[in-house]
């Protein structure tokens, strides 16, 4: 904003203090496309928390809003003035960058039983706030609370001398946390006006800001599992929040991750607490790990506890094997009342008196999951709420045996259903079934981060053929680009992750080098492929050429489908271009300008096209009779 439009902006909000203001008038400007200013916002939502303004009249701003839209300057004053609509927490007194996550919900997500004690290990101190669970999502405090002891509910002052102590705790919100949210929210929530970015963005990072963090990290949530369907609305509204925490003076990144499947194996409180666990001794579900290693990388960097991302993530590494983060979780869990012998005896929790097999029907591979539908059917059988106010039983839930991508053999157990009755076992068994969708295919991981948003993401893409770490960031001696600069282009983080997976499904007995390729469609779906080698070399088919052969002979290519980015990933001391064969396979199907990010294992990555990769590719002229 300039410094011409600023002072119109304060001029405007003294001119606003003169004259006495009507809700009417605030409608009336929204309603019409106009920008509120600061004085307006925040005398609105002071009035509506204090009965001045009736929620008829609040019902049609928030309409307006949805019509009309707010700018970033508007959003970010009904944040902050409903973050001061109520207790704003003063953390202060707590040596350190306090950084806070913040999930938009889903199902199986257990990040915060893993992240909190896993970043305080490495002396990041946390001090979340959290809720409970509704509907198909479920919620923190529930699953700590299946915990034998355990409470979430701390004074202010036992809070903060927790975090002081030993660097992490978690408690219940409490009412006094921006109640201009609450009320908003509950009027939202009957008005059909939930689904506005603006009015989402400002209700979490409400919550967040008042939450007192110097940081926060936002996972953000898409998929058919999430309250963000489309991956587009989820980037805006990611965006919408990076800014709101940037112009509050909180360091913000978002992070947009997949929530087409539940996160892990588990759905249901205490059968969560046994994957936290888990995964804190190292044997957890490989997309939770990831998960938590990639939020909890960036806190550390955000905390100033690591320059790169690479050593944020060796810290992270470091305390899993170590035996440190679990340590924390015990320590974590013995001051809040819990019984911490659940880390090494995990029968210790809470039992259904039922556990029911689903077992496989076909053989094949498990293409997709219903992940909302499989979080309502853990409702039903007790582990979440429909209304609030409803009991929770914390032994019952789902364990998934099989994820996305898996492949299955005909009777083998792909779910345990854990429930209170055998009716409910039987009824669980007839839905869960229709959610599971298994198909003849080849087995493949689907990608798990999607993107990385952080502040002036856009000014800070990375430059073509430049190496940096992943992440995103350039070191100080790599300022020389060995190409041009492609402005606006972030890294393709989660493209890499799926070429790094797709590396572990390699064939490569006899070179013992295996590489990864994966292929971004124009749909959003990722197509993933290795190297598959032969006792005859010339036999071997290369990674990419694998990817892209699936994609070639898919109905996909045959709808229009196209390949709109490549990632190749090798165990090599640096990134390693495609041979001669696959660059020509390459130029077949993409146009010169298609991205293809190159990457090795220790987190190097060169970005350059298809045409930068074969200038002269051969083409129609060159077929024979095309001369």
């Amino acid at each position: 904003m300039s410094a011409d439009c600023g002072m119109i902006r304060e001029n405007a909000c003294i001119a606003m203090r003169v004259l006495p203001m009507r809700m009417y008038d605030l409608i009336h400007k929204k309603r019409t496309g106009q920008v509120l200013v600061r004085s307006e916002i925040e005398w609105m939502v002071d009035a509506y928390v204090r009965g001045e303004v009736p929620d008829e009249q609040m019902s049609a701003f928030a309409m307006a809003v949805v019509w009309r839209g707010m700018t970033d300057e508007e959003t970010t004053d009904l944040t902050l003035a409903m973050a001061k609509s109520g207790h704003v927490l003063d953390l202060s007194s707590i040596p350190g960058v306090k950084v806070d996550k913040h999930s938009t919900g889903g199902v199986g997500d257990t990040t915060t039983l893993v992240l909190a004690p896993l970043v305080a290990s490495v002396g990041v101190p946390v001090a979340k706030m959290s809720g409970r669970g509704l509907g198909h999502t479920g919620g923190t405090i529930d699953k700590l609370e299946s915990i034998p002891g355990f409470s979430c509910e701390l004074s202010m002052e036992a809070f903060l001398d927790q975090v002081r102590r030993i660097g992490v705790a978690v408690a219940a919100q409490t009412a006094e946390l921006a109640p201009a949210d609450k009320k908003l929210y509950a009027l939202r929530d009957v008005t059909d006006t939930v689904e506005s970015i603006p009015l989402i963005a400002s209700s979490v990072m409400s919550k967040k800001i008042a939450s007192g963090a110097d940081a926060i990290v936002l996972d953000v949530k898409v998929g058919a599992g999430a309250f963000m369907k489309d991956l587009d609305q989820a980037r805006r509204l990611a965006r919408t929040m990076v800014s709101i925490g940037q112009l509050a003076g909180r360091r913000t990144v978002a992070v947009l991750t997949n929530m087409d499947e539940p996160l892990g194996h588990a759905v249901g409180n205490a059968l969560e607490v046994r994957e936290a666990v888990l995964t804190l001794r190292g044997q957890g579900p490989p997309d939770l790990t990831e998960l938590c290693l990639t939020l909890g990388t960036e806190m550390v960097l955000l905390a100033g506890k690591a320059k790169e991302a690479a050593a944020a993530r060796a810290m992270l590494e470091r305390a899993l094997a170590d035996g440190s983060a679990l340590a924390k979780w015990k320590e974590f869990v013995r001051a809040q009342g819990g019984d911490d012998r659940v880390a090494d005896d995990l029968s210790l929790l809470p039992k259904a008196p039922v556990v029911r097999p689903l077992h496989a029907w076909a053989d094949g591979v498990v293409t997709g999951m219903q992940a909302e539908e499989i979080g309502l059917i853990a409702m039903r059988l007790g582990a979440g709420r429909a209304k609030h106010g409803d009991a929770i039983d914390p032994a019952v839930g789902i364990v998934l045996h099989r994820k996305v991508g898996d492949p299955v053999v005909r009777g083998e157990v792909v779910a345990e259903i854990h429930a209170a009755s055998e009716a409910a076992a039987e009824e669980a068994a007839r839905g869960l079934r229709g959610c599971i969708t298994l198909a003849a295919g080849h087995p493949f991981t689907p990608p798990l981060v999607l993107e990385i948003i952080r502040a002036g993401t856009a000014a800070e893409g990375p430059t073509s053929g430049a190496v940096y770490p992943a992440g995103g960031h350039a070191s100080a001696d790599e300022a020389t680009p060995r190409t041009a600069t492609a402005p606006g282009e972030a890294l393709d983080e989660a493209l890499l992750a799926a070429a790094r997976g797709a590396m572990q499904h390699a064939y490569a007995p006899y070179s013992r080098f295996p590489v990864g390729a994966a292929l971004r469609l124009s749909d959003g779906t990722v197509v993933t492929g290795a190297n598959v080698e032969n006792a005859s070399y010339g036999l071997t088919n290369c990674a990419e050429r694998t990817a892209l052969f699936q994609w070639a002979a898919s109905p996909a290519r045959a709808e229009g489908i196209r390949v709109v980015a490549v990632a190749v990933m090798a165990d090599s001391p640096d990134p390693v271009a495609p041979c001669g064969a696959c660059r020509q396979v390459l130029a077949e199907f993409c146009s010169p300008e298609t991205p293809v990010w190159l990457a090795n294992t220790d987190g190097a990555v060169r970005r350059t096209t298809v045409g930068e990769l074969l200038p002269d590719a051969f083409g129609p002229a060159q077929m024979a009779g095309g001369r």
